[in-house]
């Protein structure tokens, strides 16, 4: 069966419905079944080798050179990349975003990054604020070894405050702010930890090669 924008649409629309809404350290919700599970098996199948760590690792940007998108190339090869993107371009659902999460997307442009994790990688507390407008970390690796392998959340002091859940086809989303730490603590990670990072960011953003859309902004 073909994975559509329309299937991949419903889940979306459901998974915002349905949300967890936690106050502290700052606003951020949980959602579960966020796409049809061939959506998240065709993802977790996409041919793109996981990047060699080299040893260092505390910021993405390190890795520029081997980052994955689902930009307009990869949207061309992949039809999982065409339909999740086409979904998340929806008015419909962008216009949830804006009413459930209160995030201001009107004018931004789609960016979705597919992210696998190895064994090495961590992430230095950070808030995604700036030409971010909208971060969904979004799991799908079904590796057992993963479930302690979560997002970290910290607080305004960059204390550490907890952990998201690990599970496939689960979410965690935020609105960046100054608040809105977040990170990942080395731990230890069996085979290849993989997520999808979804942003809608701000005009000001400055490759327009990483959009899946880059002269299509979305109005919510």
């Amino acid at each position: 069966m073909a994975i559509t924008k329309d299937a991949c649409l419903a889940t979306l629309l459901e998974s915002i419905e349905t949300s967890r809404r936690f106050e502290q350290p700052y606003p951020h919700w949980f959602l579960q079944r966020c796409l049809p599970a061939d959506a998240v098996e065709a993802i977790l199948d996409l041919p793109f080798p996981a990047p060699d760590l080299g040893g260092v690792s505390g910021r993405r940007e390190i890795h520029n050179a081997t980052r994955k998108y689902f930009d307009v190339e990869n949207r061309a090869k992949f039809p999982v990349c065409e339909a999740f993107c086409q979904a998340l371009q929806d008015r419909r659902l962008t216009a949830e975003i804006a009413s459930g999460f209160g995030a201001r997307l009107n004018g931004s442009y789609l960016r979705v990054e597919y992210g696998q994790d190895t064994d090495g990688f961590w992430l230095e507390p950070h808030t995604d604020l700036g030409v971010k407008a909208f971060t969904m970390l979004l799991y799908v690796s079904k590796i057992p070894q993963h479930t302690t392998l979560g997002t970290d959340i910290y607080d305004a002091d960059k204390r550490w405050f907890g952990r998201s859940p690990f599970a496939t086809n689960t979410a965690m989303v935020f609105v960046p702010s100054s608040t809105t730490f977040h990170g990942f603590e080395p731990r230890k990670i069996e085979g290849v930890r993989k997520s999808v990072i979804i942003n809608y960011v701000t005009e000001e953003w400055r490759a327009r090669e990483q959009l899946a859309f880059p002269d299509g902004p979305v109005a919510a």
